[in-house]
């Protein structure tokens, strides 16, 4: 059995371009949220460590987000499924592409959190 990708193949990324835009997206995450329990929206707690976001739902359930340096990857894992992102395009411009199916993950991750949460939620991506 043969997996394809359907992510357009990356310009390889440094260590330090890795990095760097994996960690703005853990801090933007983090910031979404923490707008969210200032403003009364929804009730997420978060804990990091170092590369790995927890986030804790309404409900009991989690969602999972951790960087992958020797893979220049993001994982997501959800209570729906798993998924590897690779980033795609330039460095502060490109975008974060889910290796199988090629699918945003920002899209991914609103949608994942929105339905553990029961309510439409939107993270954006950090800006560049």
């Amino acid at each position: 059995m043969t997996t394809t990708t359907t992510t357009p193949a990356a310009p390889p990324l440094t260590d330090g371009d890795f990095h760097r835009l994996s960690q703005a997206v853990l801090a933007q995450i983090e910031a979404t949220i923490d707008r969210w329990l200032d403003d009364d929206v929804v009730d997420i707690d978060s804990q990091r460590t170092g590369g790995l976001l927890e986030l804790s739902l309404p409900g009991g359930s989690k969602i999972i987000l951790n960087t992958q340096p020797p893979l220049h990857e993001l994982w997501l894992a959800a209570r729906a499924a798993g998924h590897h992102y690779r980033h795609v395009g330039e460095v502060g411009a490109g975008r974060w592409l889910d290796t199988r199916d090629g699918s945003e993950f920002f899209e991914a991750l609103s949608s994942h959190i929105s339905a553990q949460a029961g309510l439409a939620l939107r993270v954006e991506p950090p800006s560049t």
